[in-house]
């Protein structure tokens, strides 16, 4: 008889299910696979690949250690001066870009670093120099090994803590092989690596005087000052002194002056005591009070520094730069030293393409002379292409020689009524309507408190019943005031440094009328009114200095290496509220107080003038520049009451005239060019000749509006911004030496009417239109 099949059983099944397949035979499980035995050839083999990375890593840093002491001797001072090769700046030029040696490159400036710089050595140094930047820069310097591990801990830390880069962990022998080495612009964890080992060789091979020495012989502290010698001289040595052949003032230094240069150590441009006092001066004290809190000064010697007074102007003996534009230049060079680093800049030979446009800069110069030659005012011009967001123009003052100090990107002026723009543009963004009415009329808002602010209008002149559009147009402080209020002054802020602004903007009530703490430059001006220009979107590079500057470096070649900026936007304004604007601001042009600026092309802008006439403006644009012009006395606030033909300088008379003999010459340049008049915006819009909907010309002839002046702590009366009408054409000048032929002087269309007194024009604390 067969045997009955073996019953399958799952290795699963529960006992029952065991007894009732077997007929009811216990069964037994199967019996458990054999454990597993570890895998013991991997683990070893992950063992020794790990030994081994070990010993290699070791290996490497060891090599590493050794390979970077044969580097030691081209830190020297004397090796990177003898092996330095000046740097060039060229104009921006067709073919120049690919920096092709058979193109016309036209060099605008030479980087001498070698020119300016004066090596001293160890005996050469006032204490109170090594001390200050002892205790600013490295407080440990005297007792690590040439890295820092409390300062890298303590930096992590704080990083961490407001989550940026707040402080550095760098010691003075890290930052002194780091510009040695030219390398400020490779921060990779290799080359870190690098300057760490040659930072741990140096300090056990030269001293840590010759270390500090060297390191003060390798920094730039601006305005043309290249080492420590060269930068006593600048600042502290007088404006007219001269030197011998081998005398050493660094030997000398007081702690305040001592306290100053090591301020500016961490950024030269930010802590320059001409360009910036206020932040140069509490930099200065907090070095100073580093030095007492160490021991490096007594209490008596910190009292008596912090009274003393930083460098001004007139005390500068600046190093004459190598340039045909020192203005753009100087501007330039401090943004390469930012990136690259003194030493390469100086040093390295580099070839740089900025953005700088000759023929517009010569227009530029020239228009600027043909209105203000002999008359007492000066003028700052800047011009930057809204499609590349590239400064082709800059004029920062008339003479270098006599005085450096850049107007253009560091003179800081009430802005007046060319401040209402972005009030405007925050208005028509909240959903307030070009034809809203206002009431124009002398007004006193916070009546009866402490910061009561009373604004009128030019003579008591009011327009009664009126609209945002013409209030615009005629720069009714009235109604403006009113409006930046409702707004409101914080509002208003974030939109001026969206678009473009850098300063610090002020919230007082009188801000709404350009009213401001502290002012505002040309650049910004410009470069904020671009964005408008742009319909909304701000224009930078991957060279600009932030996202928020303007691009002034195209290209920069170093050897066979190059690097080329790459333009960016950023949209900042929604494109309707800024086509909007920008329909409003052209008829400042067409029928407002700045009709003397208008143009054969369609244009926008806005008139400024401060109270009594301290200062005036001009910005506006077309769809393919955007230029400010701003006109005063560079040195002090001087009330310009008669230098206009016997009549008062504002917004609407030379600043609009310049701005208008700029533009015709611009316009010949790039018809000469091959560009037409219908300028492209950089979404391929053809330029505006229309007033968007909603922002027409309101019904009426136009009278010849005025701007008022504002000062920024009350409001008041003040003069108006002439318009309209073809400008008292002054006698004719001659041309400049070595300056172009001069530009046309063609007057601006008349308006319909011809001007009449009154008008727009309110005020408060010191501003006009």
């Amino acid at each position: 008889m067969p045997e009955p099949p073996t019953p399958i059983i799952h290795p699963t099944a529960t006992r029952s299910e065991r007894f009732q397949r077997t007929n009811g035979v216990p069964t037994q499980p199967p019996a458990a696979p054999p454990p597993r035995k570890p895998k013991l050839k991997k683990l070893r083999l992950a063992l020794v690949i790990g030994g081994l990375s070990i010993l290699a890593l070791i290996s490497t840093v060891f090599g590493m250690l050794m390979a970077v002491a044969s580097d030691l001797p081209s830190l020297e001072n004397r090796a990177q001066y003898e092996r330095a090769e000046n740097s060039v700046l060229y104009a921006d030029t067709p073919g120049c870009m690919d920096l092709d040696k058979d193109a016309a490159c036209q060099q605008i400036a030479k980087l001498t670093g070698n020119q300016n710089r004066i090596l001293v050595g160890e005996g050469e140094v006032s204490p109170n120099v090594k001390n200050a930047v002892i205790a600013i820069e490295d407080r440990r310097f005297y007792s690590h090994k040439g890295v820092d591990y409390t300062g890298i801990g303590r930096a992590l830390v704080q990083d961490v803590l407001k989550r940026r880069a707040a402080q550095g962990g760098s010691t003075i022998t890290q930052q002194f092989v780091k510009n040695a080495l030219d390398a400020q612009g490779d921060r990779s964890v290799f080359q870190k690596l690098r300057e760490a080992a040659l930072a741990y060789h140096l300090e056990r091979q030269w001293t840590k005087d010759k270390i500090l020495t060297q390191y003060l012989n390798t920094i730039y502290f601006g305005s043309g000052a290249y080492g420590v010698e060269s930068a006593v001289r600048t600042y502290f040595g007088g404006a007219d002194r001269k030197y011998e052949q081998n005398e050493r003032v660094a030997r000398s230094v007081s702690p305040d002056q001592a306290a100053m240069l090591a301020a500016m150590i961490a950024s030269p441009s930010q802590y320059d005591p001409v360009q910036n006092p206020q932040a140069a001066y509490k930099r200065r004290n907090l070095v100073l009070q580093r030095m007492r809190d160490q021991n490096m000064i007594s209490p008596a010697q910190y009292e008596t520094a912090i009274k003393q007074t930083i460098p001004s102007e007139e005390d500068l003996n600046q190093p004459k730069p190598d340039s045909n534009e020192p203005y753009f230049s100087t501007w330039v060079t401090q943004q390469l030293v930012d990136r690259y680093g003194a030493g390469q800049v100086f040093g390295g030979g580099l070839e740089i393409t900025t953005t700088l446009d000759v023929p517009l800069q010569k227009a530029a110069e020239q228009a600027i002379f043909g209105r203000l030659n002999g008359v007492g005012p000066t003028a700052s011009l800047v011009a930057i292409e809204n499609k590349t967001g590239e400064v082709k123009a800059m004029v920062g003052g008339n003479n270098f020689d006599k005085r450096p100090f850049n107007l253009a990107t560091n003179g800081h002026r009430q802005p007046g009524s060319a401040f209402k723009p972005f009030i405007l543009a925050e208005a028509l963004k909240s959903g307030i309507d070009p034809n809203q009415t206002f009431t124009s009329k002398k007004k006193i808002f916070n009546q009866g408190k402490k910061n009561e602010f009373v604004v009128n209008n030019y003579e008591n002149s009011y327009a009664g019943i009126t609209n945002l559009a013409r209030a615009t147009a005629t720069s009714d402080n009235s109604v403006y005031a009113e409006l930046g209020l409702r707004v409101g002054t914080k509002r208003v802020k974030r939109m001026a440094e969206k678009l473009g602004i850098r300063t610090d903007i002020s919230t007082n009530p009188a801000m709404v009328l350009g009213g401001l703490k502290e002012g505002v430059t040309p650049l910004e001006m410009a470069y904020a009114y671009s964005t408008i220009a742009n319909h909304g979107k701000r224009v930078y590079g991957s060279l600009s200095p932030s996202k928020k500057s303007p691009v002034a470096i195209a290209k920069v070649k170093d050897g066979n290496e190059s690097q080329r900026n790459e333009r960016k936007t950023a949209r900042v304004l929604p494109e309707g509220v800024a086509n909007e604007t920008r329909g409003l601001l052209h008829q400042v042009v067409t029928s407002g107080t700045g009709t003397r600026a208008n143009v054969p092309v369609w244009a926008a802008g806005k008139t400024g003038t401060t109270e009594n006439y301290g200062d005036a403006w001009f910005v506006g644009f077309t769809d393919r520049y955007t230029v400010a012009v701003w006109v005063g006395y560079p040195d002090r606030l001087k009330y310009m009451k008669t230098e206009y033909h016997g009549q008062p300088v504002a917004g609407g008379t030379y600043p609009a005239e310049i701005w208008h003999d700029f533009m015709a010459a611009t316009l010949k340049i790039d018809e000469g060019r091959g560009k037409g008049k219908g300028d492209e915006s950089e979404d391929g819009d053809s330029g505006l000749s229309t007033t968007p909907s909603g922002t027409g010309s309101p019904s009426g002839t136009p009278t010849a509006p005025q701007d008022t002046p504002v000062s920024p702590d009350q409001g008041g009366g003040a003069p108006p911004d002439p318009g309209g009408g073809n400008p008292a054409t002054p006698a004719p000048q001659p041309s400049p030496p070595q300056q172009p032929a001069p530009a046309p002087q063609t007057p601006a269309t008349p308006p319909a009417t011809p001007p009449a007194a009154g008008g727009g024009g309110g005020t408060a604390p010191s501003t006009n239109p």
